[in-house]
């Protein structure tokens, strides 16, 4: 039976090892999806579940033009805002999500947005993930977003064994320098959209091959 230390201090060195990896193959991930503030980088977040960055960034300009605060959303008519975020999907809930988040952040914080998690999370239509991308993107609060790219690239290469999108961040904080907590999150999502792909990942060229779980155990890709 392997030593709990032992075996911690491996995971160390291990992560260690791909964020210099991953800070010389992608030096300037970041988020991908268009904002000003903190308010437009809230609406976009929510916008953008189960939707691309880019459909995303096509619809929030003419929203944004509409409606430029909350408290325009909070009054704003809710077939109005149905209408301009249509092409996102699931485009009710998140009309009604945005338009209470809104209502609430006009009421209880005057039209500002939370800077802390606990408070991001009270917010209709904020998970865990919005938060930290809110948190770390907005504000520079070290946080760190698990999306379903983070998610099978840190299980695959042998940094977590957790399910729980909740687990995973905690066993990735646990291993990573604080400063490191958004941009790792930005790496893992490039790597896992251009290269660990969840269908035919490309291991063959991989530059974290050497250091992965899925490929030693013979899940590679014939690209």
């Amino acid at each position: 039976m392997k030593n709990p230390e032992t075996a911690l201090e491996h995971r160390q060195e291990k992560a260690e090892e791909i964020l210099k990896r991953l800070d010389a193959l992608y030096p300037n991930a970041r988020c991908t999806l268009n904002y000003a503030n903190p308010f437009q980088l809230l609406v976009a977040t929510v916008l953008s579940a189960q939707c691309t960055d880019d459909r995303v960034n096509k619809v929030t300009p003419s929203f944004f033009e509409r409606f430029p605060t909350a408290q325009a959303v909070a009054q704003g008519s809710l077939d109005e805002i149905e209408r301009l975020i249509r092409a996102t999907g699931l485009y009710r809930n998140k009309a009604r999500n945005i338009q209470e988040a809104c209502r609430i952040l006009v009421e209880k914080c005057g039209g500002n947005i939370p800077t802390t998690l606990e408070g991001l999370v009270q917010l209709p239509g904020v998970g865990r993930k919005t938060a930290a991308v809110i948190l770390g993107n907005a504000f520079g609060v070290p946080a760190l977003a698990v999306d379903t790219h983070v998610a099978r690239v840190s299980r695959r290469l042998g940094l977590t064994d957790g399910a729980d999108p909740q687990r995973i961040e905690q066993d990735l904080c646990a291993l990573f320098p604080r400063t490191a907590w958004v941009r790792l999150s930005h790496q893992m999502i490039q790597h896992g959209r251009q290269v660990c792909l969840a269908r035919q990942p490309l291991c063959r060229t991989c530059a974290l091959q050497s250091l992965c779980r899925f490929f030693q155990d013979g899940h590679l890709s014939s690209k």
